[in-house]
């Protein structure tokens, strides 16, 4: 929550909680500010917009038997007062937020000077007045209670289509809802059905529900709306909106949540003694057997063993990237101490090659199946490999063999010749140079080249190449180099799995 763009929004929703009653409606906004006072997140207060005179059919403008005429009519307000509330949110430090249920309510939010409009899940499919706010150039946040998914993806489709700022609610037009109608799963539904539109939370739970906030939060919800409203000796409080002492503990309880769920987008800080309490129970690296200075510390002469010296190599040091040279003498069951070896960490080398590989794989437009090895060849060590080397990705080894050998810009091959398999070379991409028998090939890309077997060949790119090679089977050791110092070099090859994305 470093960044206030980041942080996430709380809406008070004061409806019709205002009473009809202007200075009532301000004193709400002033005592919402003092609740809201100390907590790092953005804040809004929410006023609704009804043009009564247009919204109730003439003929049942006084029918005070009806619950929403009876109740829109109590708490009337007329436009000027409507402003004076909407001000006094402004100067509170609030965001100002007016949901609309009317094309003339449009108008009047717009002229006001609102900062969002909200679309209530009554009308959020009623497409006269969809069009109106889309003439709007206002973001636009909507809940969604009561509406199939069918239904959401025709109004997302609309505003999207004329490029408006979409935010949905997860909504449940129930008040109060009880804890098994919340149905805060619909949250991520939400989110994964809508990649790039912000979703969010209306929530209508009982007020000293605090533990609601702390779901949304974890399932990914970053607009939360809760109705709000000031007990007095003339106004009571309905069941389903909080008081200002409510709705501090309400964002104390989001405050918290956040404080559990840490920064998403970075690995989180280790606590103090955690590195420390995690070492202690490392196993230290000790040698079998005695390791004289200038000699490698191979697996094969070491063991892992409690408890480690503070300075010693531990398991976790042990990679196949990273080579231990001894710089002084180590004596038998000697711990393997960072002061006396030589470290070479090949990691990033490997990594530099998987992502070049990656590249030219992108580019070539070659497609290569999911989770297979990737083969780096450094015939003279893989410092080296850029100047001598390969990678190879086997698709299939049976009685047939398909590789796809790929060589990067300035690559060479060394010579070699297989006593058992025959190769045909077919170049997908690029241009490569092959010295068959002591005569040179220039192939590109949809050419074709056989290599049968007993005959020397060497190859080489200036721009680079990926090569599909179709063989009889490969057996292991039928690669006889030219150079008697590639065949000694045993560790000339990096097996890399799951480096594909």
């Amino acid at each position: 929550m470093k960044d206030l763009n980041k942080r996430p929004l709380f809406i008070f929703e004061m409806a019709n909680n205002h009473m009809g009653d202007m200075e009532h409606g301000i004193h709400i906004v002033q005592e919402l500010a003092k609740a809201s006072e100390g907590f790092p997140f953005n804040f809004a207060v929410k006023l609704q917009y009804r043009d009564l005179n247009t919204l109730i059919h003439p003929d049942f403008k006084d029918r005070m038997d009806l619950k929403y005429v009876k109740r829109f009519s109590e708490t009337r307000l007329n436009w000027d007062q409507f402003r004076q509330i909407k001000d006094a949110i402004v100067a509170a430090g609030f965001l100002a937020i007016c949901t609309s249920f009317d094309e003339i309510s449009v108008e009047k939010i717009v002229e006001h000077g609102y900062d969002y409009i909200k679309i209530p899940s009554c009308s959020l499919t009623d497409w006269p007045l969809l069009e109106k706010i889309a003439e709007c150039d206002l973001p636009i946040i909507a809940s969604t209670a009561g509406e199939s998914l069918e239904d959401i993806d025709r109004v997302v489709g609309f505003f999207n289509h004329r490029e408006k700022k979409l935010s949905l609610m997860h909504c449940v037009g129930e008040y109060p809802a009880k804890d098994e109608h919340l149905h805060l799963s619909q949250i991520p539904l939400l989110k994964g059905r809508y990649p790039g539109i912000e979703v969010g939370y209306s929530t209508h739970e009982r007020p000293d529900n605090f533990e609601a906030v702390k779901i949304a939060i974890a399932l990914g919800a970053t607009i939360f709306e809760k109705h709000a409203a000031v007990a007095t000796g003339k106004y009571a409080v309905n069941a389903y909106s909080i008081t200002p002492e409510q709705g501090r503990k309400w964002l104390q309880s989001a405050f918290e949540a956040y404080k559990m769920l840490g920064e998403p987008d970075v690995r989180y800080p280790a606590p103090p003694g955690e590195i420390e309490a995690l070492g202690d129970l490392a196993r230290g690296v000790f040698v079998k057997k005695p390791v004289a200075a200038g000699s490698a510390i191979k697996p094969s002469n070491v063991f892992y063993a409690m408890p480690r010296t503070k300075g010693q190599i531990v398991a976790q040091d042990m990679s196949k990237y990273t080579e231990y040279t001894a710089t002084s003498p180590i004596a038998s069951n000697g711990a393997v101490m960072r002061a006396d070896v030589e470290v070479r960490d090949r990691r990033r080398l490997v990594y530099k090659i998987v992502q070049d590989v990656k590249a030219i794989l992108k580019k070539s437009k070659v497609a290569v199946p999911g989770q297979v090895e990737l083969e780096i060849s450094h015939h003279y060590g893989i410092e080296k490999f850029y100047d001598y080397g390969i990678t190879m990705i086997t698709v299939v080894n049976r009685e047939y063999c398909k590789k796809l050998i790929v060589v990067l810009p300035g690559q060479k091959h060394p010579e070699q010749l297989h006593k058992v398999k025959e190769e045909t070379y077919h170049v997908l991409y690029g241009n490569v140079r092959v010295q068959l028998d002591g005569k040179v090939h220039e192939k590109k890309a949809g050419e074709v080249l056989i290599i049968p077997r007993g005959q020397t060949h060497a190859f080489e790119t200036r721009s680079g190449c990926i090569i599909e090679e179709i063989s009889s089977s490969h057996i292991v050791n039928d690669s006889y180099y030219t150079d008697p110092a590639i065949s000694a070099n045993i560790n000339r090859k990096t097996f890399v799995t799951y480096w594909m994305d």
